[in-house]
């Protein structure tokens, strides 16, 4: 019986050296996997957290700014409207285009 026993005991050691055995090898395994992703991160040029909050939160302002903007755009045409002077005036970018075309389109009738 007592054979029996120590066989039990031998087996439970066995048995815990390769469970220990297989801890290190997995944190080995765990240390090599972290230390590859490490490294193909750092070559991603990626942003840290606190730079994304950063932006993320500029582009909020930025959005609230386009809205407020927008409204009181909004509410200047309504106005522009009301005092009857609706027609637009022409920006001096937009008169050069079009008076270029207008160029393009007599010497191409002349040409044709």
């Amino acid at each position: 019986m007592q054979t029996d026993n120590r066989f039990l005991d031998d087996l439970a050691r066995v048995i815990g050296g390769a469970v220990s055995a297989a801890s290190g090898v997995r944190d080995e395994v765990e240390a090599k996997v972290r230390h590859q992703l490490d490294g193909v991160f750092s070559r991603m040029d990626l942003v840290t957290r606190e730079e994304f909050d950063v932006v993320r939160d500029m582009a909020a302002l930025a959005r609230q700014e386009n809205e407020r903007l927008a409204e009181r755009l909004g509410g200047l045409e309504a106005r522009l409207a009301k005092l009857g002077k609706a027609k637009p005036k022409r920006s001096p970018t937009a008169a050069r285009a079009k008076k270029a075309s207008t160029s393009a389109t007599k010497k191409a009738d002349k040409a044709g």
